[in-house]
């Protein structure tokens, strides 16, 4: 990929964080998400990389983890669905799995996650 695209890529990956704005304003009864992420190449079983992401009240909520794949277009891991689900639930934990969807070849990467949610201690 050029540096020219991978530039721009990351400029859009910065504005759309910034426009998630913060967890304190979206999910005002989160006290913080820890997300532990396994990273797999392709169909592999071995672990490439582990990761863990944590978010507070202060966090952007910005959930789209990038591909590790340096050439991926496009690509990613998209946890959103997953975090707003267990809000809207009021749920402390989930787990799963998440293939990259980068349009350069497809399953490529994938990603084993755990989520952890802590709400403040309000009632509904």
């Amino acid at each position: 990929m050029s540096s020219k695209l991978k530039n721009a890529e990351r400029l859009e990956r910065k504005q759309q964080k910034a426009d998630a704005g913060i967890m304190s304003e979206r999910h005002p009864d989160v006290a913080s998400v820890i997300i532990f992420m396994n990273y797999y190449h392709g169909s592999s079983a071995q672990v490439i990389m582990q990761r863990t992401v944590n978010f507070f009240p202060g966090s952007a909520t910005y959930f789209n983890m990038e591909c590790m794949k340096r050439d991926c277009i496009d690509g990613g891991f998209n946890l959103e669905p997953v975090i707003a689900k267990m809000v809207k639930g009021r749920l402390k934990s989930a787990k799963g799995e998440l293939a990259c969807a980068g349009k350069d070849s497809p399953g490529h990467a994938r990603i084993g996650y755990k989520i952890s949610i802590k709400y403040n201690n309000t009632s509904r």
